[in-house]
């Protein structure tokens, strides 16, 4: 009789755990080779987030949000970015290429082009019109990125079947992510305070993009006041609210609690994207696009390229020990916990993949730091145009021989030093000289002999990677830790120190363990990780390696 009870109870437990593997959430099986994947994919890049922002404000952030991304998945704590300039669009270009700007050809925000002689933005399309509203915002298009992203790989994987949607205020942040052949990228037109595209896309705006628009959410956040979220006495981890060296929201006089949004009327569009309130507005259009494109809802895997910016906003204006930036991470700690429970509802836990990374961090202010006898400062990068042209026009007899100066490097006029038979590489040397005498310079150097050139790793391993003979310049500088080009107030970011190119780099949800990794691994690892995972082609530029500790 035991022996009885004994196997029944045995038949029973067999029972209940197959029917426990039976109900756990799994990934569709969406091709003929019977490949498991998941039903969508996520990428939340989080515009100038530091990685010590995960735990900075840990105390306070609740259970489901970065808490959540932190214990449920799995952390690779020491992320670098492997180039610089670490500016915006090269950090999103580079996350979903899994390259560098010196294959992928995004060097930075802007370049000079030696052959028309001007600045390019880095999403510019003269040959696309708006989709949304009668400005320019909208001609813009992934035009410029020389390779393939993980997104155009999804959909190549299955002759385009895949549906892939970008997100983002920042243009750069929806555009470069979403790849050349996405269904749609959107961002935010601060003229219309909407969500428009480009006719590279499509000839007009879908009706739920439309009906979206149309609710006004911007002018609604933009009439109420920015309060702390908790008492602002428990903000202990920011210094003083008021300080000198912080800049103001545009239409505000001053840079303290509570910020009087309802009082901005001029530009109040323009002004909301300096507000984590724009960060919640960009995590709505997010759902209402999983919602009315069906996103996950195939038979294959779609993906979901999401870029927060007003992070950047705010901590260019604040700086990273404000209030403000405390504030907008707790309240984007809600935005999270409050995405994930909606990918929850929608997909079922453990059928969508999420990672959440950066694109670069943030430096201090430099007021701040001397405030508490650091060092650091700024520099006029044009006004060092300005004087070394005039000495070498005393020098060399020509005028304006260095043409621009973008991205910590010096455009030579090449054309014309060669058309007046100047010597090259003296004029070079002269460039050198004059920046060498900068006390917050710490060397300087001929870009094309950098192999030539003693600096220590992996200052040389990034400007290598970064440095591409068609839009970069010719002269480059490095400075001193803390120094930086910009002004008085606010802050900035763009170097190789760690303060700039630490990031997060989180994974999250379909076949991910829990863990962490204090490894050196770097943002260019993404998109051969996600390739790897749903066992497609990595990006035609990718020089990253595989994280197998998400892969096993």
């Amino acid at each position: 009789m035991i022996k009885k009870v004994t196997a029944i109870c045995l038949f029973l437990m067999i029972l209940m755990f197959s029917a426990m593997a039976q109900t756990k959430p799994s990934a569709i099986t969406n091709n003929s080779s019977g490949v498991a994947r998941p039903k969508l994919v996520v990428g939340l890049v989080v515009d100038q987030m530091r990685w010590d922002y995960l735990y900075r404000y840990s105390s306070m952030y609740r259970s489901k949000g970065f808490k959540r991304l932190l214990s449920q998945g799995y952390s690779f704590e020491n992320s670098f970015i492997p180039y610089t300039p670490t500016y915006t669009a090269a950090g999103h270009a580079s996350v979903y290429t899994g390259s560098v700007p010196a294959v992928n050809g995004i060097v930075g925000n802007n370049w000079f082009d030696r052959k028309t002689g001007t600045n390019v933005y880095c999403t510019d399309d003269s040959t696309v019109t708006t989709i949304g509203s009668s400005s320019r915002a909208g001609k813009m298009s992934p035009e410029n990125l020389w390779a393939s992203t993980i997104t155009d790989e999804l959909r190549l994987s299955n002759n385009f079947q895949s549906k892939v949607i970008g997100i983002a205020l920042k243009d750069r942040g929806a555009i470069l992510p979403a790849g050349h052949a996405a269904n749609a990228a959107y961002w935010y037109d601060d003229a219309v305070g909407k969500f428009i595209t480009s006719s590279y896309y499509m000839k007009e705006l879908p009706e739920w993009v439309n009906q979206f628009n149309n609710k006004d959410w911007p002018g609604t956040y933009m009439s109420k006041d920015w309060t702390t979220l908790f008492p602002i006495e428990k903000y202990i981890l920011s210094t003083e609210d008021n300080k000198p060296y912080e800049s103001s929201i545009s239409g505000e006089t001053s840079p303290t609690f509570p910020h009087k949004l309802s009082a901005i009327t001029k530009g109040k569009y323009g002004s909301f994207r300096t507000t984590p309130f724009a960060n919640t507005f960009t995590f709505d259009f997010a759902k209402a696009a999983v919602e009315n494109e069906k996103l996950g809802a195939g038979a294959v895997t779609d993906f979901l390229a999401v870029s927060i910016s007003s992070t950047d906003y705010i901590g260019h204006s604040f700086g990273p020990n404000s209030i403000e930036i405390e504030d907008t991470y707790y309240r984007l700690d809600n935005d999270i916990a409050d995405f994930l429970q909606f990918l929850d509802n929608k997909l079922g836990k453990g059928n969508y993949l999420f990672f959440l990374t950066a694109d670069h961090g943030v430096a201090h202010i430099p007021a701040f730091l001397n405030e508490h006898k650091m060092p650091g400062g700024t520099f006029d990068d044009n006004a060092i145009l300005k004087e070394i042209n005039s000495s070498l026009a005393i020098e060399f007899g020509m005028d304006k021989i260095l043409q621009n100066i973008q991205n910590y490097q010096f455009y030579i006029n090449i054309k014309e030093v060669e058309k007046n038979g100047k010597d090259l590489e003296l004029i070079k040397k002269s460039v050198i000289k004059a920046l060498m005498a900068k006390p917050f310079i710490v060397n300087a150097f001929d870009i094309t002999k950098l192999n030539e050139t003693t600096l220590p790793q992996p200052q040389k391993n990034m400007m290598a990677n970064g440095y591409n003979p068609v839009r970069s310049g010719d002269i480059m500088f490095t400075v001193k830790p803390g120094y930086f080009d910009g002004g008085t107030k606010g802050t900035t970011h763009g170097l190789w120190n760690p303060y700039d190119a630490h990031i997060p780099n989180l994974w999250f949800g379909w076949n991910i363990k829990p863990g962490k990794s204090n490894r050196e691994t770097y943002m260019t690892d993404i998109a051969p990780t996600v390739a790897a995972l749903l066992k497609i082609q990595m990006p035609n530029g990718s020089v990253g390696k595989v994280l197998e500790e998400v892969v096993k």
